[in-house]
């Protein structure tokens, strides 16, 4: 089984790219976030690759980070009706952390976004990856999973309070989610709403 590619870029097109690992040309299916990602042709460049082998095709499928291609596995194997196609629109679409903080927030619009990926399957997604997303979020799991308090309605009223307030002024929930996080940080849990809301301003006008 192939599990990483190091070559030079070969050729970009819509869906995939092609690898030159030492003269032979590995066509990898990636993410389009991936494919912008790339150097140009000739340069070198390095996906990590999952193999699937059927019986009538051997298929690679080629992602820049680790991260981004244990999404690919979990959003697959956790999922029902979520296949490879689905799988890479979505990563297409959003990136693992802006992922994981979708799911944390319960935001299902931002997953439907992905092309081909209807208000159901979001719905399964957010639904199904809820209890994993903060394994899967890198170096952000301390505050995905503080994330996931707030979308699942159980972060303590100062809290949802002061998201609601920065929500109410115009900020993204996943922004305003980001800036109490950091409050919090800063102010300690016992912080009321409205030291949250001052403190979650600051850090939304650095």
């Amino acid at each position: 089984m192939i599990g990483k590619l190091k070559g030079t870029v070969d050729e970009i097109d819509e869906d995939h790219c092609i690898i030159d690992v030492h003269g032979v040309g590995y066509v990898a299916y990636c993410p389009a976030r991936t494919l912008a990602a790339l150097p140009g042709r000739g340069e070198a460049a390095v996906l990590f690759i999952e193999t699937y082998v059927r019986e009538d095709m051997i298929r690679l499928y080629g992602f820049a980070t680790v991260l981004e291609r244990e999404w690919f596995r979990l959003l697959q194997n956790n999922v029902q009706g979520v296949g490879a196609k689905v799988a890479l629109a979505v990563l297409s679409t959003l990136s693992p952390s802006e992922l994981a903080n979708a799911i944390a927030l319960r935001d299902i619009a931002m997953v439907a976004r992905a092309p081909g990926v209807g208000k159901k399957v979001a719905e399964r997604i957010v639904t199904e990856l809820k209890s994993k997303a903060p394994a899967f979020a890198g170096d952000a799991s301390g505050t995905i999973g503080f994330k996931q308090e707030i979308g699942e309605g159980v972060a303590p009223a100062p809290i949802a309070d002061a998201i609601s307030a920065l929500t109410n002024l115009g900020y993204s929930r996943d922004m305003a989610a980001n800036a109490v996080a950091a409050a919090m940080k800063a102010a300690g849990e016992d912080a009321d709403a409205a030291k949250l809301i001052r403190l979650g301003l600051k850090e939304l006008a650095r």
